[in-house]
């Protein structure tokens, strides 16, 4: 954003000394009369136009740069002690777009494992998902002070419900329930309050050769896709990645055809991300610490893998699981989080066919980084620090993507999730 206001800046400029460039190229042409009286005469007037500007200019740079309306930036945490939670709820920050700092609004407490916060389009709305139970929660967000009122709540339909996402119209919310292994739909109301479950579908397969992680199906992820068409189920428990469409007037879930594609096996498909312009999708393996890049048929919904990477350098030789992965707005680099190696790995996109190549790994400066974020323009990354009770900024570099910490870093407990919303 700090990129916007300088253009702005400079565009006022621009205007401004416009108007003097052309009385100077008047004025050369009114020299040329040889009056050397009136030559001084003009001279004098252009000189003093031209002081008169760079006045102007001066004294309207800071009516220009106007007061940075930032963002506000929600926090869902882990609270409950057999989740090892420090967390107190959802904390409720206003963030400088311009610094990448976050100054603290509300606490809502009282909530148990607000784990994953999505908006709605409209950003009126948050919505929560509660690991360990089986609730989404709703909330009104006001619109000056970004500070949230509760709504209601409504079954997801089965146990520990780790993600959610709103449909296209904000009629419903689709949730991963990845105890449960199901995914349901719940559908919103014009207020914004949760309504009845209008589905409820359970993923069976064959289950994948790790016996404690891949015990049965555990989806842990639900977006749609960019056209708003398929909704795309990473299942960590089945090595496979389901897809579905969402019947529009029904709230129901509609088996796409084919259903499934498998993963490598073990691999325990955890979070997708797609590229912004090409048809490629990017899914982070937990189990495999690897990442998967798939070519994407937006008509059909059907997604074929053509590389697969580690997320950890060559040098690691620990213990290790993947978590979260994000691209750039611009499409040209991926991002993915790892617990254990406990760093940031960044891959620059080949922009011709979506494929990836490892650029650099960064410290999250703290352990479990089990999410992260973007802020809306990739400004700034932040780093939730599951284990360290720390969510820390670093500032992304637009040409090669790599990440600098800032320094600034927020303490708030066992944080989850992250969500911008406009101030």
């Amino acid at each position: 954003m700090s990129e916007r206001t300088d253009c702005v800046v400079d565009c006022d400029w621009g205007k401004v000394a416009s108007n003097p460039m052309r009385e100077e190229t008047s004025t050369t042409s009114i020299v040329r009369d040889g009056d050397p009286r009136r030559r001084e005469l003009l001279q004098t007037a252009a000189a003093l136009a031209t002081v008169g500007s760079a006045a102007l200019v001066g004294a309207g740079r800071p009516a220009t740069a106007a007061p940075d309306p930032g963002m506000f930036a929600y926090v869902g945490a882990f609270t409950t002690a057999e989740r090892r939670g420090h967390g107190d709820g959802i904390n409720v920050y206003r963030m400088d777009s311009r610094t990448g700092g976050w100054t603290h609004v509300q606490l809502l407490s009282g909530i148990v494992n607000p784990s994953f916060l999505a908006l709605d389009h409209q950003q009126r709305f948050l919505y929560s998902v509660h690991a360990d139970l089986d609730e989404v929660s709703a909330y009104s967000i006001d619109k000056n002070s970004g500070e949230l009122t509760p709504l209601n709540k409504q079954s997801s339909g089965g146990k520990n419900p780790v993600y959610l996402t709103l449909d296209p119209s904000n009629r419903y919310i689709v949730t991963a329930n990845y105890t449960a292994g199901s995914v349901g739909v719940v559908s919103v109301e014009e207020d914004g309050t949760l309504g009845p479950r209008t589905d409820l579908v359970t993923l069976t397969g064959e289950t994948g050769p790790n016996r404690k992680e891949q015990a049965g199906s555990h989806p842990h992820d639900c977006p749609f896709d960019p056209a708003g068409r398929f909704v795309v189920v990473p299942d960590k428990g089945l090595d496979r990645i389901f897809v579905f469409r969402l019947h529009a007037a029904s709230g129901k879930l509609v088996a796409n055809n084919p259903p499934s594609v498998a993963t490598r096996e073990g691999a325990g498909p955890r979070h997708i991300a797609f590229h912004p312009s090409l048809p490629v999708a990017y899914v982070i393996n937990e189990l495999g610490s690897t990442m998967t890049t798939y070519n994407y048929d937006t008509a059909r919904g059907i997604l074929q893998a053509v590389q697969v990477l580690p997320t950890t350098p060559p040098s690691f030789t620990g213990n290790n699981t993947g978590a979260e992965v994000a691209v750039a707005p611009s499409g040209r680099f991926v991002y993915g989080s790892n617990r254990g190696h406990d760093s940031i790995v960044v891959f620059a996109v080949n922009r011709a066919n979506g494929t990836l190549s490892p650029a650099d790994w960064v410290s999250t400066q703290g352990r479990t980084p089990r999410f992260f974020a973007l802020d809306p323009t990739a400004t700034f990354l932040y780093a939730a620090n599951q284990d360290t009770d720390t969510i820390v900024t670093f500032r992304v570099n637009q040409r090669n993507g790599r990440l600098t910490p800032t320094g600034q870093i927020v303490k708030v407990g066992s944080p989850c999730t992250i969500v911008f919303a406009r101030a």
